[in-house]
């Protein structure tokens, strides 16, 4: 009875301090579930999703600490910067990008 006690009680604060240490998230750990969730706003799927997730957990990306607001903001500027926008068809087309990407 009194091994049963001691192995149960062993147990129990195995488990208790097994799950402190699974709750605290590394700062890499925090930085992949940013970079996830960013990846999941924009709905990029495969090499896409590949190629953003690789340069947002980079050391030097500030990708990781964007919120999604700037993020899109930045697509959309990117976008309009490659079709060569400029005055009111730059203003309509980044209205309409960051209405739809929300």
């Amino acid at each position: 009875m009194k091994n049963s006690l001691l192995i149960l009680t062993g147990a129990a604060l195995l488990f208790t301090v097994g799950s402190a240490g699974a709750a605290e998230k590394t700062p890499q750990q925090e930085k992949m579930a940013r970079c996830n969730q960013l990846a999941a706003t924009q709905n990029l799927k495969g090499d896409e999703r590949k190629t953003f997730m690789s340069d947002c957990l980079k050391k030097e990306s500030k990708l990781g600490n964007m919120t999604p607001q700037q993020l899109k903001m930045k697509s959309c500027n990117s976008a309009a910067g490659e079709k060569d926008l400029s005055g009111d068809a730059r203003k309509t087309f980044m209205s309409t990008c960051l209405k739809k990407s929300a």
